[in-house]
C-alpha cells in the first residue's frame, strides 16, 4: 500500500489484523527496551554502546536477508537513502536517547518518544506543507501539555533541575531525528525498495557512522563484560532493533508515518510501569495527569487522522 500524501485521510482503510499484529510486536519490543537501555548506561560511552548494538543487529539482518534470499544489490542512489536511514534512525536518534538515559528515568524517555506522531505531523507541515486539521492540532497540544506536566516534578521542583532539562532536550532531538528517518523510510518504500534490505543496509551504515564518530572522539570500544550489560545489549540488538524495527517500518509502509507513529501510544504505560518497579519512579498527581493527557492526545490523533 502506498503512503498517501493527502491530508484527507477519511478514505484510509480500517487497520487490519496484520496491522494490529505489527503494532503489538512493536509496542512490546520497544516497551521494555527503555529499561534495557538503562543497562547500557555507565562505563561505556553511549555512542560505543549504540555502535555495538547495530553491529550485532546488522549482522543478524544480513544473515536473515541471505537466508530469505533478499536481493541486497542496489545502485548508489539507493545507498544514499540507506545512509540517510543509518544517520537518522540507526545512529543519531539512539545516541541522543542514550545520553538522555544518563539524566532521566527510563519511563520518561518513552514519554518523549511517544510524541512521534505529533512530530511527524509537524515535520510534514514544515517540509511538505501538509496542513493538519484543527482536531489534529488540538491532539498535539494535549500531548505536549501532558509531557510538560510529567516533566514538571523533574524540572521545576524546589529548584530548576538543569540536568533533567538537558535530558528532555536530548530526547526531543532524538525523536525529531527518528521522525525525519520515518519520512525517508516511507519515501524509500515508495520507490519499490522493501523494508528488510533497507533496514539491513541502514543498520550497517548507522554502525559505520557511529564507529567513525566514536573513533574521532577517542573512545575505547571495550564493552562491560557483565550479565546486565551483555543481556541488555542482546535484547536491544535483536528484539528492540531487528524485530521491532522490521515490524515498525513494515507498518510505516502499510499505513504511513503519521498513523504508524500511533504504535507509541502504549509505550509510556509499559515503560513507566517497568520504571516504577525497577527504578522506583515516583508518581505524583501531575505525572498521572500528564500521562493521561499524553495518551489522550495520541488516541485523538489515531481517531482523527
Amino acid at each position: 500500500m502506498s503512503v498517501s500524501t493527502s491530508i484527507d485521510t477519511s478514505r484510509e482503510p480500517v487497520l487490519s489484523a496484520t496491522d494490529y499484529g505489527l503494532y503489538g510486536a512493536t509496542v512490546l519490543a520497544w516497551g521494555f527496551s527503555w529499561i534495557a537501555m538503562k543497562g547500557q548506561v555507565g562505563i561505556v560511552a553511549p555512542e560505543v554502546s549504540v555502535f555495538w548494538r547495530f553491529v550485532l543487529a546488522s549482522a543478524v539482518m544480513f544473515g536473515w536477508s541471505f537466508y530469505r534470499r533478499h536481493d541486497l544489490r542496489f545502485g548508489w542512489r539507493a545507498h544514499i537513502r540507506f545512509a540517510g536511514l543509518g544517520a537518522l534512525i540507526f545512529s543519531t536518534n539512539f545516541t541522543f536517547f542514550y545520553y538522555g538515559a544518563q539524566l532521566l528515568p527510563s519511563g520518561l524517555l518513552a514519554v518523549v518518544f511517544s510524541l512521534t506522531s505529533v512530530f511527524n505531523l509537524f515535520l510534514a507541515f514544515v517540509l511538505f506543507g501538509q496542513k493538519p486539521s484543527l482536531a489534529t492540532l488540538a491532539a498535539g497540544l494535549i500531548g505536549f501539555s501532558g509531557v510538560a506536566l510529567m516533566f514538571r516534578p523533574q524540572i521545576l521542583g524546589a529548584e530548576i533541575d538543569y540536568q533533567a532539562a538537558l535530558g528532555l532536550l536530548l530526547c526531543t532531538l532524538g525523536t525529531v531525528s527518528f521522525c525525519l528517518g520515518n519520512m525517508l523510510s516511507a519515501s524509500t518504500q515508495r520507490t519499490g525498495i522493501a523494508v528488510t534490505p533497507a533496514t539491513t543496509w541502514g543498520m550497517l551504515y548507522g554502525a559505520v557512522f557511529l564507529g567513525i564518530f566514536a573513533a574521532v572522539r577517542g573512545n575505547d570500544f571495550t564493552v562491560e563484560w557483565t550479565l546486565p550489560y551483555l543481556g541488555s545489549l542482546a535484547y536491544l540488538a535483536v528484539i528492540a532493533s531487528v524485530i521491532a524495527f522490521a515490524s515498525y517500518l513494515r507498518l510505516l509502509g502499510r499505513i504511513g508515518s503519521a498513523r504508524a507513529g500511533y504504535a507509541t501510544v502504549i509505550f509510556p504505560v509499559i515503560a513507566l510501569a517497568v520504571s516504577t518497579v525497577f527504578e522506583g519512579y515516583h508518581w505524583t498527581g501531575s505525572a498521572f495527569a500528564g500521562l493521561l493527557l499524553v495518551l489522550t492526545g495520541n488516541v485523538m490523533m489515531l481517531r482523527k487522522r
